[in-house]
């Protein structure tokens, strides 16, 4: 019998632009395949310290099996090591459809002064989209207008901090620095709230708010209680990710 076809992991090469390598990327993930069949290949537990994430893209690597969005985060910080021009940070969204709730993520990518994402999805306009958005609200609001195609409305928005490039960091990834519930803001208030919160962490003046510190995360101006932790949040990242 035939042996499937491993797809080959992407090298960087000096000859090639930063899109470009992004696109290798993506394009490698493509070839992974998005995963349909309700099994979910590989845990990824949120809390993890990055270096046993970074260990699981590994092993995503090597067993070629087809992903859903939060393995591809994941893969995409994995592979996107060791380029300190390209920043990653998690975008997560959750929509309202028809009576049920769904939860999708991506990788969001700033570098030379333009956005976009890495990702993986059911619908090919909710996944990658290319480095050539001036502002963070911009990407954002490509992606909301993207759901609105599936007559998903958008509700909230979470935007994490930048990861690491070391990726032997024992520190978390911080999935959700700024909470927005979208859904009751005008447009103007939330573009002001993210490109606020995109010029602070250009600053790097942001600092996780899982740290060791009473500081609560930033939702609108309102003070949250601290974050408890929530039982296994993988089961719930991709569930039903009709998007």
């Amino acid at each position: 019998c035939v042996q499937p076809s491993v797809p080959p992991v992407p090298n960087y090469k000096l000859s090639m632009s930063i899109p470009e390598w992004l696109q290798a990327i993506q394009t490698y993930m493509k070839m992974l395949q998005y995963n349909h069949t309700g099994t979910q290949f590989f845990e990824i537990r949120k809390s993890r310290p990055l270096s046993g994430l970074m260990e699981t893209a590994k092993e995503m690597t090597r067993e070629s099996l087809p992903i859903k969005c939060l393995e591809a985060v994941i893969l995409g910080i994995y592979l996107t090591n060791g380029q300190p021009s390209v920043e990653r940070f998690p975008i997560s969204f959750k929509t309202h459809f028809s009576g049920n709730y769904f939860h999708h993520v991506v990788l969001g990518i700033y570098c030379n002064g333009r956005y976009g994402s890495l990702g993986m999805s059911r619908r090919s306009d909710l996944m990658d989209k290319p480095l050539t958005y001036r502002t963070l609200s911009d990407l954002i609001f490509e992606f909301e207008d993207s759901y609105k195609k599936y007559l998903h409305s958008v509700k909230k928005v979470k935007i994490g901090l930048y990861v690491p490039h070391e990726p032997h960091s024992f520190q978390p990834i911080e999935w959700k620095q700024l909470v927005l519930n979208v859904s009751k803001m005008m447009r103007t208030e939330v573009r002001k709230e993210l490109e606020k919160f995109a010029r602070d962490m250009r600053m790097k003046i942001l600092k996780p708010s899982s740290a060791h510190s009473p500081m609560k995360e930033r939702s609108r101006g309102k003070s949250l209680s601290p974050r408890r932790r929530q039982a296994s949040p993988q089961r719930r990242a991709c569930r039903r990710d009709k998007s």
